[in-house]
């Protein structure tokens, strides 16, 4: 009989704990916020699936997100769920492998280092041209490339002519008039004759097929008209056709890449003969 106290003293205490677990569980969805999703014994919180959907968007678009967002959120932790539940221990060893990770990330980390401190991201016009000249099997076309002017209009629209003339001619006055005019009548106005395009983005941009595209140019103009009545007409100001070395203008970009690329990897290389040289000067690599 002497022990009953003490056992009741235990159970008031496991009842005590017990609630005061739950009231911090409690405490802790009601200061993290509603939960929205539960995986197995995951639970997913209204304010993390509000960090993942951007401010501004309709109602309809964040419903989208959101489900997208718990459904990729679920199957994650699902599946990892299976595999602790399913693989061995030494399946579920990953000791080795998150070692040799952490080695390959180090030494990524260091040679990108060593390479922004020492690459010259100068490029003159020079080089530049010299890249240009001596590689110029690399920059052979593989699609045709245009400088444009492009619309799409109503097939029956009375300023058609007038548009064709405009968007063709070489004096400013003249082009501006036909933005102008385009702005009015045409569902559609585009001037990029100042720019070389790929004539797949320019088909892309004109809502119409490649093919069709290529088949209806006449001299320096394309048009053609779809089932809809509408007429998709593009003056093409400068053409190189496929096989052709394609013009520097259009080129720079990739060869000022190329030549970055060129630098990066004599960097890495300098770094890999570097560190044995250095090494075997100060007696930290031998071989016996």
């Amino acid at each position: 009989m002497r022990k009953l106290p003490y056992i009741g003293i235990l159970l008031v205490a496991v009842c005590s704990c017990k609630v005061v677990n739950t009231l911090t569980d409690t405490a802790n969805e009601l200061f993290r916020g509603e939960v929205v999703a539960r995986a197995g014994d995951h639970v997913l919180h209204l304010s993390e699936l509000e960090q993942y959907i951007p401010q501004g968007v309709s109602s309809e678009d964040s419903t989208k997100l959101a489900r997208q967002f718990i459904d990729a959120w679920a199957q994650d932790l699902l599946l990892l769920d299976m595999a602790e539940e399913q693989l061995s221990p030494s399946e579920k060893d990953v000791t080795n492998e998150l070692e040799d990770y952490r080695r390959t990330l180090l030494k990524y980390r260091y040679e990108q280092l060593y390479i922004n401190q020492r690459l010259d991201t100068l490029i003159t016009t020079e080089e530049v041209n010299a890249f240009y000249k001596e590689n110029s099997a690399l920059f052979r076309l593989e699609r045709p490339i245009v400088k444009a002017r492009y619309l799409l209009i109503p097939a029956d629209a009375k300023s058609i002519k007038n548009l064709r003339r405009l968007m063709s001619s070489e004096d400013e006055t003249e082009v501006m008039e036909a933005a102008s005019l385009a702005s009015t009548s045409a569902i559609k106005y585009v001037d990029q004759a100042d720019t070389w395009m790929d004539a797949l983005s320019l088909a892309r941009e004109m809502g119409m097929d490649y093919q069709k595209l290529l088949s209806g140019i006449r001299n320096q103009f394309m048009e053609y008209t779809d089932e809809n009545g509408i007429l998709h007409l593009a003056y093409l100001a400068e053409q190189v056709q496929e096989g052709k070395t394609a013009p520097l203008e259009y080129c720079e970009d990739r060869i000022r890449e190329l030549i970055l690329s060129g630098r990066k990897h004599t960097l890495e290389e300098s770094l890999e003969q570097d560190v044995l040289e250095d090494a075997r000067k100060n007696n930290k690599y031998v071989i016996y």
